[in-house]
């Protein structure tokens, strides 16, 4: 999953969604100087990845795309999903999700020194352009992956990516809001459970 979703998964937990959002940029068990609950959140986001690399509907999403993106079609499917969840964000939080990212804005602000590097170097970029609220449309998804496809020096080519959107668009929303639906479930007992130890 991407970056909206992970947060969105840490059930409101500051410190678990702090590790939660920047798991991705801690190399294996570079971690243990942190917070033992930022330390879970690194651990929840692992495992939300694992659930989500293994479950049939999100492969389902990920083999439309694999003949003309081949292993960078996980990656944009994620952001597809991050699409759906923020388009959809009404059905899933009570929280406006201009609110909801605002608060976490101020929540990254707050802990910037604890932030891994790559952390820090990117947010300016993800306040700046406001990606979480912006992946609610089709133009901040445009953007994210054509940044995506620079990253890659062009050769993802996730930049025609949103052609692949529009055109399944209602096969990929279907397949979040039956994914999603899944992952809350399996996300909320792992977060207990972490949060148990």
């Amino acid at each position: 999953m991407n970056f909206l979703a992970h947060i969105y998964l840490s059930f409101d937990d500051e410190e678990i969604t702090l590790g939660n959002f920047f798991a991705d940029h801690i190399r294996g068990n570079r971690y243990k100087h942190l917070p033992d609950k930022i330390q879970k959140g690194i651990l929840l986001h692992r495992e939300i990845d694992t659930f989500t690399d293994a479950h049939p509907t999100a492969r389902k999403s990920s083999k439309r795309l694999h003949e003309n993106y081949h292993h960078y079609s996980r990656v944009i499917v994620d952001i597809y999903y991050d699409h759906f969840l923020a388009k959809n964000w009404s059905d899933y939080s009570t929280i406006p999700l201009e609110e909801f990212v605002e608060n976490f804005y101020i929540l990254l602000e707050d802990n910037y020194d604890i932030l891994p590097m790559a952390t820090k170097r990117m947010m300016p970029y993800m306040i700046a352009d406001n990606w979480l609220l912006n992946y609610a449309n089709l133009t901040g998804i445009d953007r994210v992956l054509n940044g995506m496809n620079r990253r890659t020096k062009n050769k993802s080519r996730m930049n025609f990516a949103i052609l692949d959107l529009e055109e399944h668009y209602t096969e990929f929303e279907n397949e979040f809001t039956s994914f999603f639906k899944e992952l809350i479930t399996f996300s909320n007992q792992k977060f207990i459970s972490l949060c148990e130890d």
